[in-house]
């Protein structure tokens, strides 16, 4: 838990007062009933400790993903497996986006790493382009950490290009952090699994956190063909770190084959919506491919819509953004027009318009 240190993440609604919350991007339709079963299934066997394997989860990873399970280690949530990646390898250089997901660099900091950091920019909408190649020829990093889609951006990072990075890993000796969590979550996406066997330099992160609604449950899986590397993060981890009713869960949310694609028409759906309200207010939006919008707006927005019992996430600790910035989730319609209803009711008491 967080001990007198200022969380840095969306989805606190534990405070009190929040009755909408679009600071978490998690599935906007909710945790699938059949995980939900599946919990209350395995409740009666909380006497005995996890399987330390999670054999019955690995197996439905592998025939989910097409992968070996060989390649499958298992965690408890992404961010665990993000410190348990930086404590097994311990890099002395990296180099991440910004803006990014903040743990990247957290986790590197335990481990006392001196990160470089590729700045992307508004008038680009945010997108990796080759440029970012010559940047790994001058670092020399021993690790890149890659979103894709990027988180708070929404933007893919296409294929081929992912395919040149990783050639250039390659050709210095780097390993490639590549984060796929809120893929699953776009129409265009496409994953960079076809590479593994011919990359055991690169390791895919992925979660059923936002995905499947499971926030809560805290799970997590990597792909990666470098057994070896498995093996140290699996020495860096503690035994029985993926619960019994976390694994239960997972082999549940993979038997959901119609949850994803129901949730993919919502999503774009209201997406649209959601940019061109924002838009219609003279704010910058970022063209996202995601389940969540990056946009500029007036200061003091999210402490705004925190009086109104909504909840925004505020994106002034990324680096390469700052106050003005915020990201917001996709949700079902309804919660959607009552955002957008209480934003136009901060900005004319504002006066920021009439």
């Amino acid at each position: 838990m967080l001990y007198q240190t200022k969380n840095q993440h969306g989805g606190d609604v534990y405070g009190g007062g929040i009755t909408l919350d679009f600071s978490a991007n998690t599935n906007p339709l909710g945790t699938p009933p059949g995980v939900l079963e599946a919990v209350c299934r395995a409740l009666p066997r909380l006497h005995r400790y996890p399987d330390p394997y999670c054999r019955r989860l690995v197996q439905a990873i592998a025939g989910h993903e097409q992968v070996p399970a060989s390649y499958i280690l298992c965690g408890n949530g992404a961010a665990d497996l993000i410190y348990t990646y930086c404590a097994a390898l311990r890099p002395r250089t990296a180099v991440e986006l910004a803006p990014t997901f903040v743990e990247y660099g957290a986790g590197l900091a335990q481990v006392g790493c001196r990160v470089e950091r590729y700045f992307l920019h508004q008038a680009q909408n945010f997108d990796l382009d080759e440029r970012f190649l010559s940047f790994l020829e001058e670092k020399k990093p021993e690790v890149v950490f890659l979103c894709n889609p990027n988180n708070p951006t929404g933007r893919l990072i296409p294929l081929p290009l992912l395919e040149q990075i990783l050639q250039n890993c390659a050709a210095q000796g780097a390993r490639l952090f590549l984060d796929e969590c809120f893929l699953d979550l776009t129409e265009d996406g496409v994953s960079a699994k076809s590479l593994l066997a011919a990359h055991p330099e690169l390791l895919i992160l992925k979660a059923f956190t936002k995905s499947y609604g499971m926030a809560g449950i805290r799970l997590g899986y990597c792909l990666c063909a470098d057994n070896a590397l498995l093996r140290r993060m699996a020495a860096a981890s503690p035994p029985w770190n993926v619960s019994s009713p976390a694994q239960s869960a997972g082999v549940a949310a993979l038997a959901e084959r119609d949850f994803l694609q129901r949730t993919l028409s919502l999503v774009h759906t209201e997406r649209r919506w959601l940019t061109d309200n924002l838009t219609a207010l003279g704010f910058w939006v970022c063209p996202s491919h995601a389940n969540y919008l990056l946009f500029r707006g007036p200061l003091g927005l999210r402490e705004g819509l925190l009086q109104q019992g909504i909840a925004i996430r505020g994106c002034g600790n990324y680096n390469g953004l700052g106050d003005g910035w915020y990201r917001i989730a996709v949700r079902p319609h309804g919660e959607n027009e009552a955002l957008i209803t209480a934003i136009r009711q901060f900005c004319k008491e504002k006066s920021l318009w009439q």
